[in-house]
């Protein structure tokens, strides 16, 4: 029996080295392709989607800003071409320029604020017990997921120069001089104010739960090096616990940039009840004023196309960093 059992082993065909053998590793190049093409495959919907709803309305936008297209060109004639002119006509006002200061001031407040907030409020979640946790998640939530008219309505309720919530309690303290103020009339620094409020309020809860759950991901044992070196709470947070989140943060402030830069819903809103808009516009309110307000969509479109590059120079740094550190 053994030397039947030795003499079929010996008999069974020898492969040369690097030939695979029957039935074997076919099936694993299919894999391997299949497993390569996938991904591919499901880009495509997303990349598709992307290009129809925004690759097409900025490439006729960047094409209008080269055109005199105004009212009669939206009923039938064909526009003309004027080159630069559109951009000579708004980088040699002056009047633009102020926007653009007023713009980035504004953005560069309401975005730092917006960190500040959100980043002291994930630290305090991290500190209270779960009851507490849990009713300020739900406030937040709450206050992220209100629709900005909604909300917006409140605030102008608020601010009301009779009857409104915050001039009855400055009066009540002994400020007679608040009787009656407008605060969105009266002055624009009082304007910014409610409107950084307004933005801030929007903005703070997804800068919260989106720090508060990367916070959740630093190693304890980290943190206990730390204290145990004598580094206090503070110190932990700027040189431990800041530097290991800190793509989550680069990356909400990046996406703050843009969301402060362009505002626009509560500017609009709140510029209804000011009346004074030339004194109070911002680049997004700019640009619709300009464009939909006035029909000059020629000239809207390369403030849209400035707004945009000025956006891309704005936050360069900040997705220079995220691209050194393979976030993008």
């Amino acid at each position: 029996m053994s030397d039947q059992l030795s003499a079929g082993v010996s008999s069974a065909p020898t492969l040369a080295p690097g030939v695979p053998a029957p039935g074997r590793g076919r099936s694993r190049p299919r894999r391997r392709r299949s497993s390569l093409v996938v991904p591919y495959l499901l880009l495509v919907l997303p990349v598709v989607l992307v290009v129809v709803s925004l690759g097409y309305p900025m490439v006729k936008q960047f094409i209008m800003s080269f055109q005199e297209f105004g009212l009669a060109q939206q009923f039938g004639r064909p526009p003309t071409w004027v080159g630069l002119d559109n951009y000579t006509q708004i980088l040699t006002d002056s009047y633009f320029w102020t926007v653009v200061a007023r713009s980035v001031a504004f953005c560069a407040v309401c975005a730092v604020l917006t960190m500040g907030v959100g980043i002291a409020l994930a630290v305090l979640m991290q500190q209270l017990s779960v009851v507490p946790r849990i009713a300020l998640q739900i406030a937040l939530v709450l206050a992220w997921a209100m629709p900005p008219l909604a909300a917006l309505t409140v605030y102008k309720w608020l601010v009301e120069p009779r009857y409104g919530l915050l001039n009855w309690i400055l009066t009540s303290m002994g400020l007679e001089s608040f009787r009656g103020y407008s605060w969105l009339a009266g002055s624009p620094w009082s304007f910014f104010a409610i409107a950084a409020i307004a933005v801030i309020w929007t903005s703070a809860p997804l800068v919260t739960l989106s720090t508060y759950a990367a916070l959740n991901q630093v190693d304890e044992e980290v943190l206990e090096a730390a204290q145990l070196d004598g580094a206090n709470g503070w110190t932990r947070l700027r040189s431990v616990v800041l530097p290991i989140i800190q793509p989550v943060v680069l990356l909400l402030f990046m996406l703050q940039i843009i969301w402060d830069l362009k505002v626009f819903t509560q500017i609009n809103v709140l510029q209804s009840s000011a009346g004074n808009n030339k004194a109070t516009n911002l680049l997004g309110t700019y640009v619709y004023e300009t464009g939909i307000s006035g029909g000059n969509y020629g000239v809207a479109s390369a403030l849209a196309t400035v707004m945009l590059l000025l956006v891309l120079v704005l936050t360069f740094r900040y997705m220079r960093t995220l691209m050194k550190q393979g976030d993008l």
